[in-house]
């Protein structure tokens, strides 16, 4: 046997060794599974090393940990909590919040994600107002910044960020700015420099060991926060680059969904960051300081969770919360995602509620900034189609938002698409808001959309393209690890 023979052999005994290992030891989504064997056994070499980049499973790792959040009384909060609702004694402020109840209930026992019931809420769908409000209020910070983002990039909006931290990190406040490194892969610490010498503490999520060669490609930070001073947060799918505001060529106007949030709302965004840099920090640890979380000042009363999924867990909360929204729903439905590969259950719950009389309005971007996953998403589209769902085409540049409405009376904003990579391989964050201001403006929001929109008929889709429908049959194949 020569040499070639014998590496080609143990290539295929190891590409075995690997399947087992995928079918029987990682115990993956059955569609994912399927996926990966395809992959392995029709290109057995380089299926192997796209394995390795691709396809770790990070279930049931403890990556998080926080023994200081024992100290704001967390874990008695959620007890609380979770009594309450159970014994039929807790206090709701509103009917609104009432009604979803069971969903709350769900969300503080899955993920530790605290009900407040005293927040105000900003919505922004334009970059510039949303980083306009972010500036202003760094600028107004007197204790500290901390910025989470999966996206910054060192164009001109992000070196006027930089710029404007050094400011503040010189005059006392503690700054401290978080990225992921894949998202952010053109970044490198030496733009903080001067932040860094002003006394700004720079850390990037999963770094790569190798330069150049990142072995957690798949399991990203996606979440975008801010907090300020402990007393305002951000939260939604706005990341820091010029693009952003509207200005790259490729994808014309951005449309997104930012919020802007005052109230102890913010004290669980607060916990997500340190839990999220310290993980990332080997020497800048966060520890407990009354000043991160301050006394509540809002006045308003919506009601909110902060809930967060990665695949460090053995749940999808993220998905299961949106699952549970669409069950609730009686009247109407509401979708803004770039991105549309729902797994079997979401599509089976959306397409339930369509069956019902629910009127289910999808809204999707008419151009990709991912070619597979722009073509699996027309795919699923098709099947909302045949339950009469209105699918509406985004024509005013790029949409972005990650946004769901249900009934104009409970909403989820964040990070989190509709796709598996949001659901199961990235970390991500999303607000669930019970509230039916903020739900009627969300749903105002959309409506405004629609104008700017083409409606696509069941009778356009089934006129595509030969072309077009294997562009789809192939992505629709791979959708489980896209």
């Amino acid at each position: 046997m020569d040499i070639y023979s014998m590496m080609l052999t143990v290539f295929l005994v190891l590409n075995i060794i690997l399947a087992v290992f995928v079918i029987f030891l990682e115990r993956r989504d059955a569609g994912a599974t399927w996926a990966w064997l395809m992959v392995l056994f029709f290109i057995p070499l380089l299926g192997f090393f796209m394995y390795l980049f691709f396809g770790q499973n990070l279930t049931r790792r403890k990556m998080f940990q926080w023994e200081d959040r024992k100290k704001i009384g967390i874990d008695e909060l959620l007890n609380n909590q979770i009594r309450g609702i159970k014994e039929k004694d807790f206090h709701f402020r509103n009917e609104i919040i009432e009604k979803y109840k069971d969903l709350i209930y769900m969300h503080l026992v899955n993920n530790d994600a605290v009900l407040t019931q005293d927040n105000e809420v900003r919505i922004f769908t334009d970059g510039k107002d949303k980083f306009n409000s972010l500036v202003e209020d760094i600028i107004s910070a007197t204790d500290h910044i901390h910025l989470q983002y999966y996206i910054f990039k060192r164009d001109n909006l992000g070196k006027s960020l930089i710029t404007l931290l050094t400011e503040k990190a010189r005059e006392g406040v503690k700054v401290r700015l978080l990225y992921d490194e894949l998202g952010s892969r053109s970044l490198h610490k030496r733009a903080f420099k001067e932040l860094i010498a002003a006394g700004g503490e720079i850390e990037a999520f999963f770094p790569s060991r190798l330069h150049f060669i990142n072995l957690r490609i798949n399991y990203r930070n996606h979440r975008k926060i801010a907090i300020i001073d402990g007393r305002i947060g951000y939260v939604g799918g706005f990341n820091v680059g010029d693009e952003y505001l509207g200005l790259n060529p490729k994808f014309g106007y951005w449309r997104d969904t930012h919020l802007r949030i005052r109230g102890s709302a913010v004290h669980s965004l607060q916990t997500r960051f340190i839990l999220d840099w310290n993980q990332a920090s080997h020497r800048h640890d966060i520890f407990y300081a009354p000043e991160f979380f301050p006394l509540c000042e809002s006045q308003d009363s919506v009601g909110m969770q902060i809930v967060t999924s990665g695949p460090d867990s053995e749940w999808e909360q993220i998905k299961n919360g949106y699952i549970k929204m669409i069950s609730s729903a009686r009247k109407s439905i509401y979708i803004q995602t770039p991105y549309f590969i729902p797994d079997a259950s979401l599509l089976d719950a959306l397409k339930i509620a369509a069956l019902s009389g629910v009127e289910v309005n999808i809204m999707i971007p008419n151009k990709p900034d991912h070619m597979f996953v722009y073509w699996a998403t027309y795919s699923y589209i098709g099947e909302m189609l045949k339950v009469n769902a209105n699918i509406y085409i985004y024509e005013n540049g790029f949409i972005h938002a990650k946004t769901l409405i249900v009934d104009e009376k409970v909403s989820s904003v964040g990070t989190a698409n509709i796709d598996v990579r949001s659901f199961r391989l990235n970390f991500e964050v999303n607000a669930f808001i019970y509230d039916q201001d903020v739900s009627k403006e969300l749903t105002e929001s959309f409506k405004e959309d629609v104008q700017l929109s083409t409606n696509l008929s069941a009778g356009d889709y089934r006129n595509r393209s030969l072309k077009i429908k294997l562009k789809e049959s192939i992505s629709r194949l791979l959708s489980p690890i896209l």
